[in-house]
């Protein structure tokens, strides 16, 4: 089955945010068939705005970091379809157009999972269920 990941998953797996999320993380990419994940270009440009504005890190180990992720896993572009498929969701279903690119991206390119934090966990879309792997640890 085809996934794609969201920036918070990397950036909790690059060390971002508390204990419990960087391993949930972590724990998750390691049981993930690399071969089975896609990360829309949209999640690597915004990890690499939160690896420099909030890890503080230099933009040589912040290029270091989102070519590893490259290189670890396919590269889905943006493409005029899952644009125009991004801004219908902000008309329809009042999201914030970086995020709708990103799980337009994600359909596109048939996956049928997206892993994130940010969306609302069960959310389906042409095939696609939001999960939120860090449920267990909301009080």
């Amino acid at each position: 089955m085809r996934v794609a990941l969201d920036t918070t998953i990397l950036a909790y797996a690059e060390g971002l945010g508390d204990a419990a999320r960087c391993s949930v993380a972590k724990d998750l990419i390691r049981q993930l068939p690399g071969y089975d994940v896609i990360l829309p270009a949209q999640v690597l440009g915004e990890l690499a705005r939160v690896l420099t504005t909030k890890a503080k890190r230099t933009p040589t180990a912040t290029r270091a970091a989102v070519l590893g992720w490259a290189g670890s896993f396919a590269v889905a572009d943006s493409t005029w379809p899952a644009l125009t498929a991004a801004l219908d969701l902000t008309v329809d279903h009042q999201m914030p157009m970086w995020d709708a690119l990103i799980l337009a991206v994600a359909a596109e390119n048939h996956c049928r999972r997206l892993y994130s934090e940010d969306f609302q966990h069960g959310f389906v879309w042409r095939g696609i269920t939001i999960t939120n792997p860090f449920l267990a640890l909301k009080n």
